[in-house]
């Protein structure tokens, strides 16, 4: 089976004593590649180092996630942005907007937001869109930067059937399935069976957000294998085939062969 982990945070210190070993059961399990985006500017070496140990296989993204943002948001951004100038990414990411931990600086999350989706604009890149509480938003950022420039994944979606039909209007947006896809308690099954394969890529968010049966344990991305499992019984098609598809999807959102 053929899988991509579309987001992956593997760089971070939960993987510190034994990333070989997680690189290794992730290529068992058929993980082809693992991208990963980038967090605030304490993390761009840590993300550059493991890009560099694993090149072609961790690849990096670029951008300053929302729950990062504070008073200095503009000089983190003034780095971030210089990294873009520097090296190859395959998508401006973490980016987006957080309204479930802190609102203090939702305008300039929201401002933050903007700015690099302009900055996908300019280096023709796909965005990786950090959601919580706040898909409305989002989208209304993306419309006010221009929606027919823009294209990218609703990373960790787990809306409402109405915001999954707003994020289809955009047309270039697809969503990330991880571990949350296997609760008991969510409802995104349901969901899901109002689109079909086509929108849908694979992640893990790891660290966090492992699914049943390691739901509470770190995250690594051999786990998503279970997201497939249970794409495979919500949509009744082979784990190959669910495999198969999202992986195409991945590859023609992050042009990575």
């Amino acid at each position: 089976m053929r899988i991509i982990d579309t987001h992956s945070h593997i760089y971070a210190e939960e993987f510190d004593a034994d990333l070989s070993e997680v690189i290794t059961r992730a290529k068992s399990a058929g993980v082809e590649r693992i991208l990963m985006p980038n967090i605030d500017i304490e993390s761009i070496d840590r993300l550059h180092r493991v890009a560099g140990d694993y090149e072609g296989y961790c690849i990096p993204m670029m951008g300053l996630h929302p729950t990062s943002v504070g008073e200095d948001w503009r000089n983190q951004l003034n780095v971030i942005k210089q990294q873009l100038t520097k090296r190859s990414y395959i998508a401006v990411g973490e980016i987006g907007i957080d309204l479930y931990w802190d609102k203090t600086f939702e305008k300039e999350q929201k401002e933050a937001f903007e700015e690099q989706l302009r900055w996908s604009i300019d280096y023709d890149l796909p965005v990786a869109i950090h959601s919580r509480d706040a898909i409305p938003e989002c989208i209304a950022c993306i419309r006010n930067v221009g929606v027919e420039r823009l294209k990218g994944v609703f990373h960790s979606f787990g809306g409402t059937e109405e915001e999954l039909r707003e994020i289809l209007n955009l047309q270039n947006f697809l969503l990330g399935i991880n571990g949350v896809v296997t609760f008991k308690n969510s409802t995104l099954s349901t969901v899901l069976k109002q689109t079909d394969l086509s929108h849908i890529i694979i992640e893990t968010d790891a660290p966090y957000l492992a699914p049943m049966p390691y739901r509470g344990k770190r995250n690594e991305p051999s786990y998503t294998v279970k997201v497939a499992e249970k794409l495979s019984e919500i949509y009744n098609v082979s784990i190959e085939e669910i495999g198969r598809i999202t992986t195409d999807n991945t590859v023609k959102l992050f042009s990575v062969s």
